[in-house]
């Protein structure tokens, strides 16, 4: 059963839609579905929702650190709730899917992304949920920094935003933890 799903990306209005805030963008559709209301938590460096889905309630945070320090925000709502780490879904921007691609996870490395990476290190655990929404990769040449914090296209925000839909869509299944249904609808 998932208690925590954390939503990636970074603070700031100029960052608000860019590629790299797929995770804060998740939340704010799964938010904005249920009437959610966000409040700012400072014990936690974030922004926190007590969210009543269909099937019961679920904690979203977006952490206001920075995204290469997610991991505190992360650790401290973490500590505070003694959540173990199946209990958690981190939802984040993937380079190696297309925009559109949707794709549940279970554990693993965190392959160069460094949000991910701060909140390994700082849960002592790789062995959380991953809910990865495509980006696409830079063309070659371009550095992937500034690629991930720039906004995509037209087409790919309505290939990105159609995946999210796809993503909330499974939420009562993500929360009541029926992960291979889940995996099985989005992988298809």
């Amino acid at each position: 059963m998932i208690k925590l799903i954390v939503g990636l990306g970074n603070p700031g209005r100029q960052y608000e839609k860019t590629r790299h805030n797929a995770g804060f963008l998740f939340l704010d559709a799964l938010a904005s579905k249920f009437s959610c209301d966000w409040v700012s938590e400072s014990r936690f460096q974030g922004m926190l929702s007590d969210c009543n889905v269909s099937i019961g309630k679920v904690m979203l945070l977006k952490p206001e650190t920075f995204m290469n320090r997610s991991g505190q925000s992360v650790g401290k709502i973490v500590r505070y709730y003694k959540l173990m780490p199946e209990e958690i879904l981190v939802v984040h921007d993937e380079l190696d899917f297309d925009a559109g691609i949707i794709k549940l996870k279970n554990g693993g490395g965190h392959a160069g992304h460094n949000g991910l990476k701060d909140i390994i290190a700082h849960l002592g655990s790789r062995e959380f949920y991953r809910l990865r929404i495509g980006v696409g990769r830079p063309v070659a040449g371009k550095a992937v920094a500034d690629y991930v914090l720039t906004s995509p296209s037209k087409d790919e925000w309505e290939l990105i935003n159609s995946a999210i839909d796809s993503g909330v869509a499974c939420i009562d299944k993500l929360v009541a933890g029926d992960m291979t249904t889940v995996m099985n609808k989005l992988h298809s």
